[in-house]
C-alpha cells in the first residue's frame, strides 16, 4: 500500500500499483528523499498528518514520518517557516539524546510541506493499558510520576515545552518497559511564531491548563499540570474533563476515587492538588520541586507499582467503563412494568401485560448538565408549554453512564435496552428488572449510535473514535472492528435481512458492508456535508441520509447512485427515519422542525413545528403513525403523522434529548439524554 501525502485527502491509503490517488487524484510520491515510503496514515491535526513510513536505507524498517503544511495555516512565508522548522527540528534532535523521547532521524523540505522522521516506538499507550487492565494504584501513580518528571526536566532545561501530554503520548516501551514521551511535533515548538491565528490551540481539552487553552501560552508548569491531570486520569479512569466541575471550580477527582472506593495518600493527594491549581503561581515551578516533594512522600512498603482491575477491551465489563466511575446503575427499587411479549415471540421469555402501576420518579437530578467534548452548555432556561398529558408517562429513569447518553435501541426480540455514550461504553439493560445486564468496553471515545439486528442477535456501534464495531449480543463478543472511515462515524443502520450494514461519518460518505463478515462492500460518496445519520429501507433496496448540507438524500443500493433529494431544511439534518411500510420519511433537524416526506412522490407533507430549540433525533412507531421526537430543549414530543399534530409533550429530561426510540409493541418510548439519564414512557 502507498499513502497519499496530500493533507487534505480523506482516503489516502491506495494500492501499490496507483500513481493518482484514487481519493483526491493528487500525484503519489512512493519515496520521500529517495528513502522514506508512506504506507499508512496513523494521526492528523491541525497542523498536519502523522505517517507510518518504511525507511529503505535501514532494511525497510519502520518509522514515523510527520508532516507539517504551514500554508495552509494562513501564516507566515513559506521561507521563514522552514527556516524556523531548521532551528527547532536542531533542538528536538538533541532531546533525542534522551532514552525516553525518540531519537529524530531526519528533517527536510519537500514539494512545499516540511517533514521530520522520528523513531518509531513500539509498545502500549498509557490509555490503552488502562483500557486494557483497569486504573493505577498509587505505587504505579508514583511510578510513573518518578519516571517522566525527570524527562520533563531534561526539555524544560533546553526550554522546550511539549504542550500536548497525555496517556495517549506515553507508551511503555516493549522492550524494557520504560515510559518514553513521544509527539514532539515540530509544529507545537514554533506555532506562537507563525501560526499566530485567532482561534490556535495546542494541548488536548481537559489535559491543558488554562493559560494553554485561552491564550496559545505554555510554560514548563503548564506541561507539570498535563502530567498530573493524566495521572488523575490513570487514577480514576475518568477523563480529566469530567473531574472537574466549573460551578464549584474544584476538581472532583477525590470524590471519584471514594466513590470507586479507592484512595491515595493525603500527601500525594497535596501534589496532585498543586499540579492542578489553575494559577500559576499556586503550581510547582519546576520537575525538580516536584521530584523533591515526592521523595519526601512517606515510602510505600511491599508496594508493587501496578493496575487495579481488570476490564479487557471489547469484553463484557461489569465494573465501571475505562473512562468512567465504577458506580453500580442507580435505579429505583421498584421494578419496571414488563413488556407484553407479541404473539410471534418465542417461548421461554416470560412477560406480563402492563399494570397501571404510578409512575415512578427519577432517583435524583443532576445539578448540572454534563456536555461533550467538556464544553459548557446553558441550563434550559424555558421550554415550550406542554398540552395535557393524557396517556404517556415516565415509568422508569435509568442511571449509570457517566456522560452523554447518545443512543437508545430496543432489541426487537427480547425485554432489553442498549444504551451508548460519550463516556465510551455501551450498555445492556434488563427492562423487566430495570438492572443494567452488562456493558461492552471497546471504543476509544464516544459512542455515537447503535443498531440491534432484526434477530436482536448482533449489535452494531458507532463512535468518535472512527470506527464500527460490531458485537454479538448474547455473549458480548467483539466480533469485528471496522475502519474505513478517516472520521467519526455518526450512524449505523443493518438491513431487515441482516445481512447489509450502512455507516454513515464525518468524512462525508456513507459506507456499506457485509455484517457477518466485516468486509467493506462499497462507498456512497458526493454529499456536501457530513452524515449524521443513516437507515436502510424495509425492502432494503434503498438507503436515507441526513447530514450537514441540509438535505434528505435516496440512494439505491444496488446501483450505489443517489435518486432522490429531499429539499426543504434550512440547518442540518440531525437524523432521518423511516416507516416501516417505506412510504414515509421523517427527518428531524437543526432549525428546530420535523419534516415528514412522501417516498412516493418526493413531496414533503407536513412540517412538525413546536420545539424551541434543534431537533436531535426522530422514529416512527410501527403503525406508521406515530412519530416521537427528541430536542435540544429537554422535550420528547408525540405527534400523529395523519394530521401533522402534536399530540403530547414529555418534559422531564434536564438536559438535551440526544436519541429515542419506540418498542416494537408502540406502547413504550426510550429517550436518551445529556444529563446521563435514559428515561422509559409507557402509553397507559
Amino acid at each position: 500500500m502507498i499513502c497519499c501525502l496530500n493533507p487534505n485527502c480523506a482516503q489516502p491509503i491506495n494500492p501499490d500499483t496507483a500513481q493518482i490517488c484514487q481519493s483526491c487524484g493528487a500525484s503519489l510520491v512512493f519515496s520521500l528523499r529517495g528513502r522514506y515510503r508512506p504506507i499508512k496514515l496513523i494521526g492528523r491535526g491541525g497542523f498536519g498528518r502523522t505517517y507510518l513510513a518504511q525507511d529503505s536505507d535501514r532494511l525497510n524498517t519502520y518509522c514515523v514520518l510527520k508532516q507539517f503544511a504551514p500554508q495552509a495555516q494562513g501564516t507566515k512565508s513559506l521561507s521563514k517557516a522552514i527556516q524556523l522548522f531548521q532551528q527547532e527540528a536542531e533542538r528536538l534532535h538533541e532531546l533525542g539524546e534522551h532514552p525516553q523521547i525518540p531519537a529524530l532521524m531526519a528533517y527536510f523540505e519537500q514539494d512545499q510541506y516540511l517533514y521530520l522522521v522520528q523513531q518509531m516506538i513500539e509498545g502500549k499507550t498509557l490509555l490503552q493499558e488502562m483500557r486494557r487492565q483497569g486504573t493505577l494504584d498509587e505505587a504505579g501513580a508514583r511510578s510513573l510520576l518518578e519516571d517522566l518528571l525527570p524527562v520533563l526536566k531534561f526539555i524544560h532545561e533546553r526550554n522546550i515545552i511539549h504542550r500536548d501530554i497525555t496517556p495517549s503520548n506515553i507508551i511503555r516501551r516493549r522492550i524494557d518497559g520504560k515510559l518514553v514521551l513521544i509527539d514532539f511535533g515540530v509544529a507545537k515548538q514554533f506555532s506562537d511564531a507563525i501560526l499566530h491565528e485567532p482561534g490556535t490551540r495546542i494541548g488536548t481539552e481537559g489535559y491543558a491548563p488554562i493559560e494553554q487553552l485561552r491564550g496559545g501560552q505554555a510554560y514548563p508548569s503548564s506541561d507539570l499540570y498535563s502530567l498530573a491531570a493524566t495521572c488523575l486520569h490513570l487514577l480514576t479512569g475518568v477523563k480529566p474533563e469530567r473531574l472537574y466541575s466549573p460551578l464549584e471550580g474544584r476538581w472532583l477527582w477525590r470524590e471519584t476515587l471514594q466513590q470507586n472506593n479507592l484512595k491515595v495518600s493525603p500527601q500525594l493527594g497535596n501534589v496532585l492538588d498543586r499540579l492542578v491549581k489553575d494559577l500559576m503561581s499556586e503550581r510547582y515551578i519546576s520537575a525538580q520541586a516536584v521530584l523533591d516533594d515526592l521523595r519526601g512522600l512517606p515510602s510505600l512498603e511491599g508496594a508493587v507499582p501496578g493496575w487495579i482491575r481488570q476490564h479487557p477491551e471489547g469484553k463484557i465489563s461489569t465494573s465501571s467503563p475505562p473512562s468512567g466511575p465504577v458506580s453500580r446503575p442507580d435505579v429505583s427499587s421498584r421494578p419496571i412494568q414488563p413488556f407484553s411479549q407479541p404473539s410471534s415471540q418465542p417461548s421461554g421469555q416470560p412477560f406480563s401485560q402492563p399494570s397501571s402501576q404510578p409512575p415512578s420518579q427519577p432517583l435524583s437530578q443532576p445539578t448540572s448538565t454534563s456536555t461533550r467534548r467538556g464544553t459548557s452548555q446553558p441550563p434550559i432556561s424555558q421550554r415550550p408549554s406542554a398540552p395535557p398529558r393524557t396517556g404517556w408517562r415516565c415509568i422508569r429513569t435509568l442511571t449509570g453512564h457517566s456522560s452523554w447518553v447518545t443512543t437508545v435501541a430496543f432489541n426487537p426480540k427480547t425485554s432489553t435496552l442498549v444504551s451508548g455514550s460519550l463516556d465510551d461504553t455501551i450498555r445492556v439493560w434488563n427492562l423487566s428488572t430495570s438492572t443494567q445486564l452488562y456493558q461492552l468496553a471497546g471504543h476509544a471515545r464516544g459512542v455515537n449510535h447503535v443498531a440491534i439486528s432484526p434477530t436482536g442477535q448482533v449489535l452494531a456501534s458507532c463512535g468518535d473514535d472512527d470506527t464500527v464495531k460490531i458485537w454479538n449480543l448474547t455473549s458480548g463478543e467483539l466480533l469485528h472492528t471496522l475502519k474505513a472511515h478517516m472520521r467519526d462515524v455518526n450512524s449505523v443502520a443493518i438491513a431487515a435481512n441482516s445481512s447489509l450494514l450502512a455507516s454513515g461519518s464525518d468524512d462525508r460518505t456513507v459506507k456499506l458492508w457485509k455484517l457477518d463478515q466485516g468486509t467493506l462492500i462499497r462507498s456512497l460518496a458526493g454529499t456536501a456535508g457530513m452524515i449524521k445519520s443513516v437507515v436502510i429501507t424495509p425492502d432494503e433496496r434503498f438507503l436515507v441520509s441526513g447530514g450537514l448540507d441540509n438535505k434528505v438524500r435516496y440512494w439505491n443500493l444496488q446501483q450505489g447512485e443517489m435518486v432522490r433529494v429531499f429539499s426543504g431544511h434550512f440547518n442540518s439534518v440531525n437524523q432521518v427515519a423511516i416507516a416501516p411500510s417505506g412510504k414515509l420519511i421523517a427527518s428531524a433537524s437543526k432549525d428546530k422542525t420535523v419534516r415528514l416526506w412522501s417516498v412516493a412522490s418526493g413531496s414533503l407533507i407536513h412540517t412538525l413545528s413546536g420545539h424551541a430549540q434543534e431537533v436531535s433525533s426522530v422514529a416512527i412507531a410501527p403503525d406508521s403513525v406515530t412519530i416521537i421526537s427528541g430536542s435540544r430543549d429537554g422535550s420528547v414530543k408525540i405527534w400523529d403523522a395523519q394530521t401533522g399534530m402534536l399530540k403530547h409533550t414529555l418534559a422531564e429530561h434536564s438536559g438535551t434529548v440526544t436519541a429515542v426510540a419506540i418498542h416494537r409493541s408502540s406502547q413504550y418510548v426510550a429517550s436518551a439524554s445529556a444529563d446521563k439519564t435514559i428515561k422509559i414512557w409507557q402509553n397507559a
